[in-house]
């Protein structure tokens, strides 16, 4: 018969029970779930061997990020090593865990046999049932606000250990600005369905769908049209030429006329398109200046938008660099994949890399040698991206470098540089790169150090000064006399004044 210990894990500290009677609870499972909830039934299981709380929260988060590891801590080794009984001849130890992982290092490191299943789970729910009636001079206030305070220790420490919380920004960002994109052209067409009612020359004069809602914000009523509007539409599109069109198709066109109510909704919904058009603009740049924080050498390869489709795509920055060339090259084309599987066609040479400016610049035939090359180059800028304390733009920049070259290559026959030559000359910049932004960091700190220092000094009193002041005090009869006699030359110089007036 194995003697059962339990091992708890709680917010407060770890505990250790001794459990009797395992085999017959395993047996009368059903019944056993019944009496778990009444105390004095489960304190008949359950006796409290040992219980070493946290020293404070910090020790805590410590041991509960060893557990969700599974790692062993050395806090928890010593609590068992000095609490649990060694194993005898008489009879082996049991000892049941919450978790298998920390019950593999158990084993593993102490050489003690460990358990998580069977009669094990139901002890645990008991335990942590009536965990604060079991543990003397520990309220069930304590151990709540003890629970609440380390889940948002672990919580916080997660998310800022987590290796997805910047490339989320870029996943969510370039989703939007898809949608945008969507929506913008959308709203774009009903404008030009709505007021090409009244106006419909106007939509073969613009064809940009933002300039279009601007122009009609400014025309509104086309027989309005005078020489502050023909300016203001001047400062939009930048072509007198354009504007002379408009004005003249104005004079002469066959819309209908439009009821002043209509045409003040349609301008409405003109601003707000335009307001989404900035927005947009407003948008790519944030996406841009993320992506150079979080994969520059991607963002140089490839471009800011398509390498944040590509990271979408794969679901983070970290998953992106896991895969093959051969999976990036075809990332985003997985349907055409499969059917071409299935009916056992031609697979897809590309995904979301078509839209890169290389594949465009090859001819039809050379783009699936292009791509297959360009996906290459993009699973190493990943990598680097994704696992470099510091990350730069010198290894990407060299990389679109090889692309164009081996564009020349397959256009002209000009043969591009050997890869170990380029990659040891972007090696080189990108180690001076770091040691640069080192260096800066460093002088940072020092000013820092320096502000610090000066202010202190400026908040203490001078010493030398302290100590003048204390020498040589003036007491309030001398001072007054001063005063007088500075007032008296006042006055006598003020007098001076008038008389030479």
């Amino acid at each position: 018969m194995a003697d059962t210990y339990i091992l708890f894990e709680h917010a407060s500290g770890y505990a250790l029970f001794h459990a009797n009677g395992v085999e017959e609870i395993a047996m009368n499972l059903a019944q056993v779930e019944g009496n778990i909830t009444d105390f004095s039934k489960f304190t008949g299981i359950i006796r409290l061997v040992a219980f070493a709380p946290f020293k404070d929260g910090i020790r805590a988060l410590e041991n509960a990020n060893a557990i969700s590891e599974g790692i062993l801590h050395d806090d928890l080794q010593l609590f068992l090593e000095a609490n649990l009984p060694k194993p005898g001849k008489k009879g082996k130890v049991l000892l049941g865990v919450s978790d298998q992982k920390i019950g593999g290092v158990l084993s593993e490191s102490l050489q003690i046999s460990c358990q998580h299943s069977g009669a094990i789970p139901e002890l645990m729910r008991g335990i942590r049932l009536h965990f604060a009636k079991l543990i003397k001079g520990l309220s069930s206030e304590a151990s709540s606000k003890a629970q609440l305070g380390l889940g948002h220790s672990y919580s916080r420490a997660k998310v800022k250990f987590n290796v997805n919380r910047v490339d989320n920004m870029i996943i969510q960002s370039i989703a939007i600005l898809d949608q945008l994109d969507k929506d913008i052209n959308t709203f774009a067409m009903r404008i030009r369905e709505w007021y090409g009612y009244h106006f419909p020359e106007l939509v073969r004069i613009v064809s940009d769908n933002y300039v279009y809602a601007q122009i009609v914000n400014i025309i509104g009523e086309r027989k309005t049209l005078d020489e502050e509007k023909c300016a203001a539409i001047l400062e939009v599109l930048g072509d007198q030429e354009k504007v002379n069109h408009i004005v003249e198709a104005g004079r002469t066109s066959i819309g209908a006329d439009i009821p002043e109510i209509d045409l003040h909704n349609v301008q409405t919904f003109c601003t707000r398109v335009t307001n989404l058009a900035q927005y947009r603009l407003m948008l790519q740049n944030y996406l841009k200046t993320k992506m150079q924080q979080c994969a520059p050498n991607l963002a140089a390869l490839i471009g800011e938008q398509v390498g944040a489709r590509l990271i979408s795509h794969a679901g983070s920055l970290t998953n992106l660099a896991k895969f093959p060339a051969s999976t990036v090259q075809i990332l985003g084309a997985e349907k055409a994949l499969f059917r071409a599987l299935k009916t056992r066609g031609n697979t897809p040479k590309y995904g979301l890399i078509y839209h890169s400016s290389f594949i465009g610049k090859a001819k039809s035939k050379d783009k699936g040698r292009v791509s297959r090359y360009l996906a290459n180059k993009c699973s190493i800028a990943t990598r680097l991206d994704c696992f470099s304390e510091i990350p730069t733009s010198v290894v990407g920049e060299h990389l679109r470098k090889q692309v164009e070259d081996r564009l020349k290559y397959i256009e002209n026959g000009e043969a591009p540089r050997k890869n170990i030559d380029v990659m040891k000359e972007a090696v080189d910049e990108a180690e001076a790169a770091r040691q640069a932004y080192l260096d800066s960091a460093a002088k940072g700190e020092k000013r820092k150090k320096k502000k610090k220092a000066k202010t202190a000094d400026e908040d203490e009193p001078m010493p030398e000064a302290a100590a003048a002041a204390e020498e040589a005090p003036e007491d309030d009869g001398e001072l007054e006399e001063k005063k007088k006699k500075k007032k008296k030359k006042r006055e006598s110089a003020a007098g001076v004044a008038i008389e030479a007036y």
